[in-house]
């Protein structure tokens, strides 16, 4: 650990964020998640179901799987990021979630049409993206260590930048090489590359070992540079471990800026993967996108995230975390808004000419905001967190920042899903969005905008 320059370490630590952010670029939005809607919208209609109620029941479906794997996650998140705040050991737990993180990508390879399991499919997206979120968590938590309360705004936006550039290189490898189009075609308009048969689907299947393999590649430098101090280390029970929580608990009662943080980030944090989690459904279902057009349009929205991340953490650093968050909400909520309003054939009520591109263009700018305004908002929510960290249980702290994040993280899918049935319309299971950012943004006015912690 003496020979790694602090330098490296940051480097090291922001190289987790190119490795994992995969997941979330193409099996959670624009790759895995609309194939398993065509998958199960296929399979609905083949018996029998009328194409909108079978779009919308595929999106209720893959709803309901993300609320369980939420669930698993709000439960264990603070526990774990307790015991590894008591043990001082964080790198056992990421090595195990990291095993995890590639099982359950690896495992997305079974899912071919002849033999499409729902079941199979939840289960192991479910296994790799706790493991996603898991790694994150433990790695968060190494945060505060790396700098000061005005370089962590930085390192916090530049390890985003870093990563949603990492989702913008995988996912054009991805569709220049190896998803098909209903031509058996890549975006080069080739054959899928490894002789992957596009008539059974490998070329879009192989993103779950290529997105396994990325992450293990890409976590060596990682390993290599961030290292912990074993003389640190400590026995902990977890008796021990759940005491320190419960005091942490305990203290949101009279540390109202922080309460007031949690619940705020509960909720946009919880839209906002919505967002990420349904776009692509909705593209594929509402505007009759193709995956290779939805791939696009990740590209477009992760290269702004990418850039606008970087540029978020510069503003974090002059103005603070809270001003850069609500302008994001903001953003985000006009986004819902247009969406909500729009179809095929109608703009806000008012009927477009048939074939009309303004859907598509409309839906294009909203993906480079979410993107944008995403990036941003995560960046700088980590770092307000920070701001909010004791620094004797950093992780811990994280632990409570992801239970805010995933305690009610079946609430958007849920609510989508529930709407989405109850109206048999796509569109209109989008509106709970609007009032998860409209709350979240009421709640920031409690929000001590330089946290409730000192730092050097």
């Amino acid at each position: 650990m003496a020979g790694i320059s602090h330098k490296k370490r940051i480097w090291g630590w922001m190289m987790f964020d190119w490795a994992s952010q995969p997941y979330n670029t193409l099996l959670l939005t624009f790759i895995f998640g609309p194939y398993f809607a065509k998958m199960v919208s296929a399979k609905m209609m083949a018996g029998g179901t009328g194409a909108e109620a079978a779009h919308a029941q595929a999106q209720a479906i893959w709803g309901y799987g993300l609320t369980a794997t939420g669930l698993t996650i709000a439960v264990l998140a603070p526990i774990l990021g307790a015991i590894a705040d008591s043990s001082g050991r964080h790198m056992p737990w990421i090595r195990l979630f990291s095993l995890f993180y590639f099982v359950g990508a690896f495992g997305l390879w079974w899912t071919a049409p002849a033999h499409f399991s729902v079941i199979w499919a939840l289960i192991m997206f479910g296994i790799g993206f706790i493991g996603m979120e898991f790694t994150t968590i433990f790695t968060n938590g190494i945060l505060p260590s790396l700098g000061t309360e005005k370089e962590i705004g930085r390192i916090s936006g530049s390890g985003f930048a870093l990563g949603y550039w990492g989702g913008v290189l995988s996912l054009v490898i991805m569709l220049l090489f190896f998803v098909e189009n209903s031509g058996g075609k890549t975006l080069l308009g080739i054959a899928p590359l490894l002789g992957l048969d596009p008539a059974t689907h490998q070329g879009t299947r192989f993103v779950g070992p290529f997105t396994a393999i990325w992450f293990a590649v890409f976590m060596i430098p990682f390993f290599m540079y961030v290292r912990e101090d074993k003389s640190r280390a400590r026995s902990a029970s977890l008796g021990t471990a759940l005491s320190g929580l419960g005091a942490s608990l305990a203290s949101l009662l009279r540390r109202h800026s922080l309460a007031s943080f949690l619940l705020s980030s509960l909720l946009f944090r919880d839209a906002l993967n919505g967002l990420y989690g349904f776009g692509a459904i909705y593209a594929a279902g509402v505007l009759n996108w193709s995956i290779t057009q939805i791939g696009i349009f990740g590209i477009g929205s992760a290269i702004t995230a990418a850039i606008f991340a970087w540029l978020g953490g510069k503003a974090d650093s002059r103005y603070g975390p809270k001003p850069v968050i609500v302008f994001c909400i903001l953003a985000l909520t006009i986004v819902c808004i247009i969406v909500v309003n729009m179809t095929r054939n109608r703009f806000f009520g008012v009927p477009l000419a048939p074939g009309s591109a303004l859907p598509d263009i409309v839906f294009y700018i909203c993906g480079g905001i979410i993107g944008a305004a995403g990036g941003v908002l995560q960046s700088a929510s980590r770092s307000m967190m920070v701001r909010h960290t004791n620094p004797a249980r950093p992780t811990e702290a994280f632990g409570l920042y992801a239970l805010s994040g995933k305690a009610t993280a079946f609430l958007a899918p849920a609510a989508i899903a529930v709407m989405t049935q109850m109206t048999g319309s796509q569109r209109l299971g989008i509106t709970p969005l609007i009032a998860l950012f409209v709350l979240s943004l009421i709640l920031l006015a409690w929000v001590n905008p330089k946290g409730d912690q000192t730092r050097p």
